[in-house]
């Protein structure tokens, strides 16, 4: 566990193992942590890098409002900090569409992209009301409220529970209603046929609310692969993790 001084503020990181690098990048109110199960799952044979967002987790608050493209920026300064020149982007649920706006900036600093979860868009009802109740919890402050929900949701194992649970009721509320709000308004579809470089879509086959979200991806991303794990839910790092690794590892070994 590392921090670094990015673009004025305090990121917190983690970086373990050798070999292609795989950097993550986690979805608002949970951190860094919970990729734990992937960190320790692949960097065996990669080296795995997850960073807490501005605001979140043990990284600084940010006075600067928290969009998608700032999340950008500071993960090419963490890559420059670090001197790699490329790596693949893993990004869970909201994450994913990071991973989407990173490739569209710099398609020249990654190898590729993997989505777990994601979205190019929010164009429904369920996902917009998940996505403004957390807006109005971070709102009135209620991190804690969210934290103590999502961490649960993620894992019912004990220890990892209270890492989770400890690392998210951290963060800043204001940059995590910042995060969510900016969710809302993101729309790269009509772009996705500018990314040319592979990427890995992978969807809980339960996950039926967000199969018009894959969909979506594959059909625009002009180079995507398409995966539904079978008998798992929308919580694949944690509930479905060694699949999750092991579709990770043969994507990444491809090149």
């Amino acid at each position: 566990m590392t921090t670094t001084n990015i673009s004025k503020y305090s990121m917190h990181y983690m970086d373990s193992g050798e070999g292609m690098p795989i950097l993550f990048i986690h979805p608002p109110v949970l951190t860094s942590l919970n990729f734990t199960y992937q960190i320790q799952g692949l960097s065996p044979d990669f080296r795995t890098i997850a960073f807490d967002i501005r605001g979140h987790g043990k990284s600084q608050p940010s006075e600067q409002t928290v969009t998608y493209p700032l999340i950008v920026e500071d993960i090419k300064h963490l890559m420059d900090r670090m001197s790699l020149d490329k790596v693949f982007l893993c990004g869970y649920s909201i994450g994913g569409s990071i991973v989407l706006e990173f490739l569209l900036t710099y398609p020249d600093r990654a190898w590729g992209g993997i989505v777990v979860s994601g979205m190019s868009e929010v164009n429904e009802g369920r996902l917009r009301n998940k996505i403004s109740l957390g807006i109005a919890l971070s709102k009135i402050g209620a991190v804690g409220t969210l934290a103590l929900s999502i961490a649960w949701s993620q894992t019912k194992q004990l220890s990892l529970f209270r890492k989770l649970f400890s690392d998210a009721k951290q963060g800043n509320p204001r940059n995590v209603e910042q995060y969510y709000r900016y969710s809302l308004k993101y729309n790269c579809t009509s772009r996705l046929g500018e990314i040319q470089l592979p990427v890995l879509l992978v969807y809980g086959e339960e996950d039926k609310h967000f199969h018009p979200y894959a969909k979506i991806l594959h059909q625009q991303l002009p180079n995507s692969e398409l995966v539904f794990l079978k008998k798992a839910d929308h919580r694949l790092p944690t509930k479905a993790a060694g699949l999750l690794n092991e579709l990770i590892k043969q994507f990444v070994n491809r090149f």
